[in-house]
């Protein structure tokens, strides 16, 4: 298969022959700090074809990186290297896979299901990979990972010893990149529905149709934090709200809660959610799975005097980018305020924004200010994050997408 110019792995000119991208004055200040994304405002001049290989110069001419270039992103190019000697070319990109691959095994990671990339963490701007036991996902959501495609599909499976990958480029970033959105096996074939083995449950997914590659693997951890939370205080009544296909209310009932309610406006998720009980063994008696709005339920919850010993808020992206961040803000806070309102004297919640729009500092504020409007004080027992096969690294704290805070109301 060949995808773009050169994809193929083919012989191709040395870097020097790549067209140059000259930077605005004082633009070269995030780029001296190995930040991988250069925007269209930076950009003096110089432009070249949907993910070919640009060289990126200061204003003064010095060399800064060798980047893939995207004609209509507001993200125009993203660097692969800050080495001026280094080619971009099929030797670096195997190479580069496999070095992702291999930090997986240094990892504690208690599943037969991670990513093994994550994008500019790993050197591989707009490439997402999810392993599923033998089964490859990955999503190529840039323009540079788009026309590199079929020299990534050899690496990745070179790297991994596996024959199947299916891709999953149908995710929004693929339109901001002006590209289509596609899906299907690109190698070998198999089936798209699934089970994964994580600590000490089994959950079944669709790499298919599911969200992202089919699964939320970057709450692993924090499924067994919360089921280790549950065994500990021995939580009776657990909400899980936006609960897509039940991994907390799977991990609160392996605790041993008496009984947990799950919340999201997906019937095709519900199912999958009641189809994984059933796949761990669990009484469907001990579940309550509501088709319904997270909010108005929270409200009723509250107007008719429930509470909940343990709550679960786990929300889509409400900020995609800072510029979303207000209207976020207040989403953020009006559904952590009515979880407050509804939380038992003495009980946990579980709460995240997985929104790269929201810092960690401004999501603590969120939820501080959203316990003080319930007339709610908390301990903030921990901060959490995404597990460690979706790294944050020094140079890209944009990796830092998804954070979470466990707080327990305080007795009276």
């Amino acid at each position: 298969m060949r995808i773009g110019c050169f994809a193929d792995g083919a012989d191709r000119p040395h870097n020097r022959a790549m067209k140059t991208i000259r930077l605005r004055a004082g633009k070269e200040r995030s780029l001296l700090r190995r930040h991988p994304w250069i925007f269209e405002s930076a950009i003096a001049r110089g432009t070249a074809d949907a993910g070919e290989t640009v060289r990126v110069e200061s204003f003064d001419g010095a060399f800064l990186a060798w980047a893939a270039f995207s004609p209509v992103s507001k993200i125009r190019a993203r660097a692969w290297s800050f080495d001026e000697t280094q080619r971009i070319d099929a030797a670096f990109l195997e190479a580069t896979c496999r070095r992702a691959v291999n930090a997986r095994s240094r990892f504690d990671i208690q599943s037969d299901a991670m990513r093994l990339v994550h994008g500019e963490s790993d050197g591989l701007p707009g490439l997402i990979v999810d392993r599923y036991g033998d089964t490859l996902v990955a999503q190529f959501l840039s323009s540079g990972a788009e026309r590199w495609k079929a020299v990534l599909v050899n690496a990745l499976l070179a790297a991994t010893g596996l024959d199947k990958l299916y891709e999953r480029s149908d995710a929004s970033g693929r339109v901001r990149e002006g590209l289509p959105e596609v899906s299907g096996w690109l190698r070998g074939e198999g089936p798209t529905d699934l089970i994964l083995c994580e600590h000490d449950w089994k959950l079944g997914l669709s790499i298919a149709s599911g969200h992202k590659t089919g699964f939320y693997l970057d709450q692993r951890d924090s499924r067994q934090k919360f089921a280790q939370t549950t065994r500990r205080l021995k939580f009776q009544r657990v909400l899980n709200c936006y609960c897509y296909t039940g991994g907390f209310t799977v991990a609160a009932l392996s605790a041993g809660a008496a009984h947990v309610t799950s919340i999201d406006s997906s019937a095709p998720a519900l199912a999958q959610a009641a189809a994984n009980v059933a796949l761990n063994g669990f009484d469907a008696s001990r579940t309550t799975f509501l088709d319904a709005d997270v909010n108005a339920s929270l409200r009723q919850f509250d107007a008719q005097g429930q509470t909940f010993d343990a709550i679960v808020l786990d929300p889509p992206k409400f900020a995609p980018t800072v510029a979303h961040a207000e209207r976020a803000a207040r989403a953020y806070k009006d559904i952590n305020r009515l979880a407050f309102k509804i939380l038992a004297p003495g009980g946990v919640l579980f709460t995240y924004s997985c929104s790269g729009g929201i810092s960690a500092d401004l999501f603590h504020k969120i939820v501080a200010s959203a316990g003080i409007d319930a007339g709610v004080d908390g301990y903030i027992v921990e901060r959490m994050g995404g597990a460690p096969d979706h790294p944050m690294t020094v140079n890209f704290p944009e990796g830092e997408y998804l954070k979470g805070l466990q707080v327990m109301r305080k007795q009276a």
